[in-house]
């Protein structure tokens, strides 16, 4: 079984010079992603591999090939064809002026198995695409289990930032509490599938079938699930079954079939009151969307659809959301849908992303620990000239919406982890006393008033070579992050900086998820620097 392996991919394209990719190449850059396009929607009747693969191993851009690698104007024009929101990077903010930070917590990881997909496709990524956050929070860190009452740990770190030495790197690490799935709630989930014409390709609808057979895998006797299929019209392809009978629900799963148009008859609808009718009290009632984005789920506008997904919020029930392909693939939307419905966002560009995300990280997925999770960090003027949050653009918060219960923010799953990273210009002067002070607020998963926790962070700084790995690993993510935006803060970043420290931060690194960053960069390196620039 091939495995996914990024670098080995641009070194395969590099070998690809048959006449069939020389008369490819000769293309215009458009074309060529027209013709990838096309050519991807069309052979799903041909023999392939198994799903997950064949998406991994074809070599998709020619121009790589031939040595005259582009990055298609840094993803631009396959961008144009995807809705990514625009992201202002948050600059330096003096600490006497306005001594708070604020922002929501985020443990979605899309953006990382984005960019991944980007990269194992010959191109690099369009810097909207790039959520420095959700690069960092894609791995897991050695944070210990909360020890008391509280549903997550506090890990703080302070250390040189790498890409600029006469900076501080803080880094600020929540765990939430760790539990096996037989202490899980009762689950009653409706996978809502989008079905339609755009959903043939291999790396759609086929791929939404093999997640899903995973998910129905982890299921046990006490969780119910349903199906809701959608296309030109929506309807109930199985009822709500006990996660016990699982060959009933692998049937209807296989019986899945992509046609017909995207005008879904409510189907969005149909998923929440077949949630409704088998409601769990106290368990994890939730609609499991999973779709290519390009989707019309029988709401009117998007106005209306957001106001059916907080009401249904308000009263118990999540939303996440699983996307699927490329090409019509609304970024945006689908990130904002998981947002306003308390839920989960993951982008499954193959079968081990579908892995992660419905099996290793099942209890996160499916069970929140805490919810409209906030975080204010307040830094001391004295010993701090300016700070900027790296990432977390789009979950920016107001001071006063710390306090503000009203306010909406992110969930916090079982076994989920939050690593957020400032860097920070310090002040002359001698050390000692406060550098600042992290402060939370949640809510309990049913709760309605938030509760307050603090932690003082002491103005004492870690040689870099003793700080810890999930600090230089995070570290070496941020900064890579930051090459791909073309931040203006990168400062002294590359590559081989990024490289040296991920490699001797890599740790045991059980799944393989670190080993696999190291391959991601190593093709991003290769494909920026034949960029032509």
């Amino acid at each position: 079984m091939w495995k996914r392996s990024p670098i080995l991919l641009v070194l395969l394209l590099a070998a690809c010079n048959d006449s069939g990719y020389e008369q490819r190449s000769s293309m215009q850059r458009e074309e060529l992603i027209d013709y990838v396009e096309v050519q991807s929607a069309t052979t799903s009747d041909s023999a392939e591999p198994a799903v997950g693969v064949m998406h991994e191993m074809e070599p998709r851009f020619p121009d790589v090939a031939e040595g005259r690698a582009t990055r298609l104007d840094h993803g631009v024009a396959e961008g144009r064809r995807k809705q990514y929101a625009a992201l202002a990077e948050n600059r330096f903010i003096e600490a006497r002026r306005a001594p708070l930070s604020t922002f929501s917590i985020d443990v979605d990881a899309a953006s990382y198995s984005n960019v991944r997909r980007f990269l194992t496709s010959g191109t690099l990524p369009p810097a909207d695409a790039v959520r420095i956050e959700e690069l960092v929070n894609y791995f897991e860190y050695d944070y210990p289990d909360p020890d008391g009452q509280e549903p997550f740990s506090i890990t703080t770190e302070v250390s040189a930032a790498p890409w600029n030495p006469r900076h501080r790197l803080v880094h600020v690490g929540l765990q939430g509490r760790r539990m096996s799935t037989e202490r899980l709630p009762p689950s009653n989930l409706v996978f809502l599938v989008d079905v339609s014409g755009s959903m043939a390709s291999p790396d759609r609808l086929p791929l939404v079938q093999e997640s899903l057979r995973m998910l129905t895998d982890q299921l046990r006797r006490q969780d119910r699930v349903a199906i809701v299929l959608y296309a030109g019209e929506a309807g109930v392809a199985l009822p709500s079954t006990s996660g016990a009978d699982k060959a009933a629900i692998r049937r209807a799963i296989d019986a899945m079939y992509a046609g017909g148009s995207t005008n879904g008859a409510g189907g969005i609808t149909t998923a929440y009151e077949t949630v409704r009718r088998n409601y769990v009290p106290g368990g994890n009632n939730r609609v499991i969307l999973a779709t290519d984005g390009d989707f019309n789920v029988g709401v009117s506008s998007d106005a209306e659809l957001v106001k059916l997904i907080e009401r249904e919020r308000n009263d118990g029930i999540s939303l996440t959301v699983l996307g699927f392909g490329t090409g019509n693939y609304q970024d945006a939307k689908m990130e904002a849908l998981a947002d306003h419905g308390n839920g989960n966002y993951a982008y499954v560009d193959d079968i081990g992303e579908a892995r992660k995300a419905l099996v290793e990280e099942m209890a996160g997925t499916l069970h929140t620990l805490a919810k409209d999770v906030k975080i204010q960090v307040e830094f001391d003027p004295a010993r701090v000239h300016s700070y900027r949050l790296i990432g977390y653009e789009n979950r920016a918060l107001a001071a006063r919406d710390f306090r503000d219960d009203r306010k909406d923010a992110g969930e916090l799953g079982a076994g989920h982890s939050v690593t957020a990273l400032y860097e920070v210009v310090p002040r002359a002067g001698p050390g000692g006393g406060q550098l600042l002070t992290v402060r939370m607020r949640y809510k309990a998963p049913n709760g309605v008033h938030s509760r307050a926790h603090a932690r003082a962070v002491p103005n004492r700084v870690t040689p870099a070579a003793r700080a810890s790995d999930d600090f230089r690993f995070a570290a070496a993510v941020a900064e890579w992050g930051m090459l791909l935006r073309g931040s203006a803060h990168r400062g002294s970043a590359s590559y081989d900086a990024v490289l040296a420290r991920a490699r001797s931060a890599r740790g045991p690194d059980l799944k393989g998820h670190r080993a696999e960053f190291v391959q991601l960069v190593e093709a991003s390196r290769r494909l920026d620097g034949l960029r032509g620039d």
